[in-house]
């Protein structure tokens, strides 16, 4: 009988536990180790007013099927909620504006939409609508957002609807953010078609068409869509060690791995340092982290990866009385405009937006109209924006909420949390960068690479990337644990080194 290959996945992130999970299922005996004291990365959930609240990603894109087949695989569909049909706005202009209709990630395909909205000036919604009359823009190579969309609509558009949105999913900078790689639902058009607004248009037409009539964009699971990377790492797929930090790698004459593992910080509890020999590795790890460990082995990968910069964001969670708001909240949320000078970029009302929330707060004893509040703040180059203390910053996006919906006194309850280098930057020529990284470690056999650095930063994509890591590597993994007269079991995968 031939033994089954080991894998080891650095990384328990949702990519890194959805790798594990494929592998694991596909038949090869994984480990997965990570370096927090906790799986999930930027995937998690703690109390707030007593129920849990996401503070990270709180939903998944339903548009794509990976999440929710995903869900569906673990037995996890009766925990499945959408949000309530409320609208969200944007802040622009010193007032909450209806984001204009026909738009896709804030670029207007519909003039007058765009003009009744006002979220633009009279002089802005003019310069957009010259799009429909300029000469085709030239996009050669991986534009910038800002060069392409501003050449085409003016840069008011960029910072008043673009910018925004992309600064919620990316946490970046129009003028850095590659065209193709962070809109890639609308790139492939923009190339066809003279005008934007056309392609706009056409996009718009192609998302409908994926789409189920009336299906929700988004959806989460029921205490947190941080319960996902729990239940994947509770499948019994793999074997999952936390305040594991894989410190080398390198090729073993057998042609398998050898990872070089040890604790997590010098003065951090943990078992001696140690060696874990492997059939195959999936690298999910940061691309910081891949960098180093790849140095060695594939020098041109690792300077790429190094190159990948990331955006740091705290998010401020506020449990409120329904008393603190003077006003009707303004639907599920809102954005904010890049011109404004506010400390927050986003708020999202999650009680609001999320039903099962309220019901989570009557269950727990609470206020049902208790309004839990999130805020994001942060985006790439601000990082001295987020050196102030945890409890300045609360208060600045406490100020904000209070100027922009009018919410009044001090929140019942507030959490901060801060993502260190969360975001990765998808600058221009990513996803060449992208494809010259995966070229070479495909090189070396037996090695793979996934997580939000490559292919996208939602959940979707991140599960997407992870299932092609767990297909590329199955074959080889396979070959290379039967050419060896022995497998390291269990027990003796991991020794102590002298």
């Amino acid at each position: 009988m031939q033994p089954k290959p080991h894998v080891v996945v650095v990384g328990a992130g949702i990519s890194g536990l959805t790798a594990a999970y494929r592998l694991g299922r596909a038949g090869a005996e994984v480990t997965v180790l990570e370096a927090a004291p906790r799986v999930g990365g930027k995937l998690h959930a703690s109390p707030v007013a007593g129920v849990p609240v996401d503070a990270g990603a709180e939903s998944v894109l339903a548009r794509r099927p990976e999440a929710l087949d995903l869900i569906d695989e673990l037995g996890l569909s009766e925990r499945v909620e959408h949000p309530a049909p409320l609208p969200a706005s944007i802040y622009s202009r010193g007032r909450l504006r209806a984001f204009p209709k026909g738009q896709v990630m804030g670029v207007p395909g519909d003039l007058s939409a765009l003009a009744r909205s006002r979220v633009l000036s009279p002089p802005g919604v003019l310069r957009a609508g010259l799009d429909r009359v300029l000469p085709r823009t030239a996009m050669e190579g991986d534009p910038s957002v800002a060069g392409y969309i501003g050449a085409r609509m003016g840069r008011e558009v960029v910072e008043r609807l673009v910018e925004p949105m992309l600064g919620g999913v990316y946490a970046g900078r129009a003028d850095r953010l590659s065209l193709d790689s962070t809109l890639p639902q609308l790139a492939p058009q923009a190339r066809e078609e003279r005008s934007l607004m056309h392609a706009v248009g056409r996009a718009g037409e192609a998302q409908r068409a994926r789409s189920r009539p009336g299906a929700p964009a988004f959806a989460t699971l029921r205490g947190g869509v941080a319960t996902l990377a729990r239940a994947l790492a509770d499948s019994g797929a793999a074997r999952v060690e936390t305040s594991a930090t894989v410190r080398r790698l390198e090729r073993t004459p057998s042609g398998g791995w050898s990872l070089g593992v040890g604790a997590a910080a010098p003065d951090a509890p943990s078992s001696p340092p140690r060696e874990i020999t492997a059939d195959a590795v999936v690298l999910a790890c940061p691309a910081p982290a891949a960098a180093k460990l790849l140095r060695p082995l594939a020098p041109a990968a690792a300077t790429e990866l190094a190159a990948i910069e990331y955006a740091s964001m705290v998010v401020v969670t506020f449990a409120y009385p329904r008393s603190a708001f003077t006003r009707r909240p303004p639907g599920s949320g809102f954005l904010v405009s890049a011109r404004e000078r506010l400390t927050i970029k986003a708020a999202t009302f999650s009680s609001l937006k999320w039903p099962w929330l309220a019901e989570e707060l009557q269950a727990a004893g609470r206020d049902p109209q208790t309004a839990l509040v999130r805020c994001s703040i942060g985006r790439a180059g601000e990082e001295a924006k987020l050196q102030r203390d945890d409890g300045d910053l609360a208060a600045a996006a406490a100020a904000d909420l209070a100027a922009v919906c009018g919410i009044t006194g001090d929140p019942a309850e507030q959490r901060v949390t801060r993502w260190g280098g969360g975001l990765p930057q998808y600058d221009t020529g990513h996803g060449a960068r992208v494809e010259r990284i995966r070229a070479e470690v495909a090189g070396l056999g037996g090695l793979a690479v996934c997580g939000a650095a490559y292919d996208g930063v939602g959940i979707p994509a991140c599960i997407a990337g992870a299932t092609r890591a767990a297909e590329d590597i199955r074959a080889s993994a396979a070959g290379a644990a039967g050419g060896r007269a022995h497998t390291p079991t269990s027990d003796d995968q991991t020794r102590s080194h002298p």
